[in-house]
Parts: C-alpha cells; sequence; structure tokens
C-alpha cells in the first residue's frame, strides 16, 4: 500500500467513525425523548402544531430506510405501506393522530431494525467515485441531521405538554457578567456567503457566493428577558406604532402580552419549563418569542432585526484574514467551551456566556442557546439548485417564511454552522426562537 492510499484510508475511516458518532448521538436523543413517558404521552397529540411523538419515531425511521437503505443501498423496501403515514408533506400535523399509525413498540422496533441495517451499510459504505449521495458520507450525514432535527421538534412537543416534569438536564454555570460593549461596528464590504466546501451542508446553504453588506451595528448578546420585559412594562404589547400591520393584528387577535409560557403574579413574570413553573431568569436570551413580536421590541428599541447577510457576516467575516469560517470562533468542531448545543441543557445560557465561542468581533452566543430570527425572507442564493429532493427547500422559497440563524440550546452540533438557516411563519412563537437586534451604521 502506497503512502498515498494508506492516507485515503485512513480518511475514510475517519469518516465512517464521524458518522457512525454523529448516528449513535442522534439515536440516542430520540430513544431518550421517546423513553422518558409513557405510551399514552407518545401516541397524544400535544398541539395541533405538532405531531405526536410516536409520529416522530416511525418517521425518522422511514425516511432512514427511504435514503440510506433504498437510494444508497438499493434495498428492497422494508414496509412500504406505511409510506405514506410518514410522508410529511402528504399529511398535515393536524391530521397525524387520525392516521393508523405504527403503535410505540412496533414504531420502536421498526427503527431499530433500520437503523441495524443501515450501520451495516455504512460498514462498507465506498464514500469516493459514487453519486452525490454517498461522496463524503453525505446521505448518512443528512440522516443524522435529519433525525436531529426532529429530535428538537419532540423537545417542543416536551414543552408543549402538561403535566409533571419529564426530562431532566444540569443547571448553567455561573458565568460572570459581561462587561464588554453593547454592540460592535461590522465593517462594510464584500464576504463569502454560504458554503461549497461544506461536505454536509444542504441545498439552502448552497452555493458559496459573494455578498456586499453596508456597515452596520449588531448586539454582542441576544436580547435577554429583563430587556423585554422593559418593552412590556412600557406598553409595547398595547401600542401600535412598533407593530407591522400584519404583527398589530396578529397581536389583537390572539390576546398577546408576553411570550409564550410566560404569566405574571404579583410583581413577577413565571414562566413554565418542560413541566416546572419557574420565575423568568432576567439574564437568559427571551425566548418563544414570534418574529413579530421580535420585530416591534427591535422598533421600540429603535432598531432593527438583522437580515440575515447581516447576520452571517458578523458570524462568519473574520476582518483580519477576510476569511469566513465555519463558526464564529474558527473552523473547529463546536465543544462545550464554545457553545449550548445538544440539550446538555434545558435552556438558553445568561446572555454573555461562552466567550470561547465569540466571534473574531466579540460578538457571542451566534451559535446555540436560542435561534435568532433575522429580518429576511427565505429565498435561494443565487446558483441554488434542489438536492437531494425539493421539498426540503424549494418549496418554502417566498415570503410567507422568515429565516432564523444559528441554532438553540435544543440543536445538536451536526445540524448547526455558520452557514445553516432554519426558517418558519411569522407567528410561530413553540419554536425555541429568540433574537439579537441591529442598526446601520447611519442610524
Amino acid at each position: 500500500m502506497t503512502a498515498q492510499e494508506s492516507g485515503t484510508t485512513a480518511g475514510t475511516e475517519t469518516l465512517r467513525e464521524r458518522l457512525l458518532a454523529s448516528l449513535v448521538t442522534a439515536r440516542d436523543r430520540t430513544t431518550l425523548l421517546t423513553s422518558c413517558v409513557e405510551d399514552p404521552d407518545l401516541t397524544a397529540q400535544h398541539s395541533p402544531l405538532m405531531s405526536p411523538l410516536v409520529w416522530d419515531l416511525a418517521h425518522i425511521g422511514n425516511q432512514e430506510e427511504l435514503w440510506l437503505l433504498r437510494n444508497v443501498g438499493g434495498r428492497e423496501a422494508m414496509r412500504p405501506d406505511i409510506d405514506v403515514l410518514y410522508d410529511a408533506f402528504e399529511h398535515p400535523r393536524s391530521e397525524r393522530p387520525s392516521l393508523p399509525l405504527l403503535p410505540p413498540e412496533e414504531a420502536r422496533k421498526y427503527a431499530a431494525e433500520v437503523r441495524g441495517r443501515a450501520l451495516d451499510l455504512l460498514e462498507g459504505a465506498d464514500f469516493e467515485g459514487g453519486s452525490r449521495l454517498t461522496e463524503a458520507g453525505f446521505a448518512f450525514g443528512m440522516i443524522a441531521q435529519h433525525e436531529q432535527q426532529h429530535d428538537e421538534t419532540m423537545l417542543i412537543t416536551h414543552q408543549l405538554r402538561t403535566g409533571p416534569a419529564a426530562l431532566t438536564a444540569p443547571a448553567h454555570e455561573p458565568v460572570p457578567p459581561c462587561t464588554g460593549p453593547a454592540e460592535v461596528l461590522v465593517p462594510g464590504g464584500p464576504f463569502t456567503m454560504g458554503t461549497s466546501t461544506e461536505p454536509w451542508a444542504l441545498d439552502n446553504e448552497r452555493p458559496a457566493h459573494v455578498r456586499e453588506v453596508a456597515p452596520f451595528w449588531i448586539d454582542t448578546v441576544p436580547v435577554t428577558n429583563a430587556a423585554y420585559q422593559a418593552f412590556i412594562a412600557d406598553g409595547g404589547y398595547d401600542t401600535e406604532r412598533w407593530w407591522t400591520p400584519e404583527g398589530w393584528a396578529h397581536v389583537r387577535r390572539n390576546s398577546l402580552k408576553a411570550p409564550l409560557y410566560w404569566r405574571r403574579e404579583g410583581s413577577q413574570w413565571l414562566r413554565r419549563r418542560f413541566g416546572v413553573t419557574e420565575v423568568v431568569p432576567p439574564e437568559e436570551p427571551v425566548l418563544h418569542v414570534c418574529w413579530y413580536e421580535a420585530d416591534a421590541y427591535a422598533r421600540w428599541a429603535g432598531r432593527r432585526l438583522p437580515t440575515e447577510a447581516e447576520w452571517e457576516k458578523a458570524a462568519r467575516h473574520d476582518p483580519v484574514t477576510g476569511r469566513s469560517t465555519r463558526y464564529p470562533w474558527g473552523d473547529a468542531d463546536p465543544g462545550p467551551e464554545h457553545a449550548n448545543l445538544g440539550q446538555r441543557h434545558l435552556s438558553p445560557a445568561p446572555a454573555g456566556s461562552y466567550p470561547a465561542g465569540q466571534s473574531p468581533l466579540g460578538v457571542r452566543q451566534l451559535i446555540g442557546d436560542v435561534w435568532e430570527w433575522t429580518s429576511s425572507d427565505l429565498e435561494p442564493y443565487p446558483g441554488f439548485a434542489a438536492f437531494p429532493y425539493r421539498e426540503y427547500s424549494e418549496v418554502f422559497f417566498g415570503p410567507e417564511y422568515k429565516v432564523m440563524r444559528g441554532g438553540s440550546f435544543a440543536v445538536d452540533a451536526v445540524a448547526c454552522r455558520g452557514t445553516f438557516r432554519n426558517w418558519d411563519y411569522p407567528i410561530r412563537r413553540q419554536i425555541f426562537a429568540g433574537f439579537r437586534t441591529a442598526r446601520s451604521e447611519s442610524a
């Protein structure tokens, strides 16, 4: 064996180990989320906004079978009769409880059997010279990301369910107050947005392209609960001028007065968090606000939400080298010192945490803690090409959806990077979303 062949073999085995670790981590989390409650909680629909947990479990297995066993491995379908039941575009979430879904034990066995066969396939997979699905292990990475995305969805369902707490996680370590500036200036000029080299990046992150961004100021930390309480106390929800017409109509129609899960008791704001009622922590980033609320707060504060391009430039652009890095701290994969990811905790960390994860300009918590609403609609990048299926991104492009960036405490590192794009309707509040604000240099 030549040195080059040896290096290739070593690289292939390293990739295989990384893929295996990503799949195992995702399945361990899925197991936790579906084993911490009894079967009636798995089959119940805790909100019409969400699927029953048991639907997510079997859907995870069905997608893994479809893309790994059938498309990559060329295997015969194990359960073609259930494909339509677990097609996310065939049945809206509100209808799913009425479908003849696999019961919990059968769903577990199906997902486990698919996983066993997928790991056998991974063991002998060739990541070079094959199809785009197998190049650099893309399909396996896509499935790991897909499962982690549904794990986040299931965690949202756990937050929506009523009853005693079913999940636990350690509290955040105390952190010293962040004493740096409240905002920093991001210099104007071009930067590289998106990626053409990240091997497991999804189609909407591609291709890399140059964007010109005017200089702007951006908050060094996300907006906190204390800051948002000041907006409430100043009549933010009762003052029409802070809201877009659509946002004001939404507030009036739904009698919104505070973030989701908050309630006033005497002089205190309380919140319900995964079955526990507690005082709203003033130092945490605000959570469970919709785009309209984020936009209204920014207007009240004399600021605005950053555009998606501004957010990515603040997160990835190194003004010294001119490079766009994978993450705010550089190109290294996220570690526990960089960001609050992977459900290690069940809440955002206090604003100003994770100094090791800050950007070159000193912007903190751009990755993890809370998804951050931007002002941008979800649109394709120049040169976009759908892959491997239109329904992942293309069908969502347009003004109906607003882009979120950065990930939350509920996101795993495999499904979170400086180029990763998330989106939802501007009315959504059950998601783990907050925001930070920006202003133009001249504002």
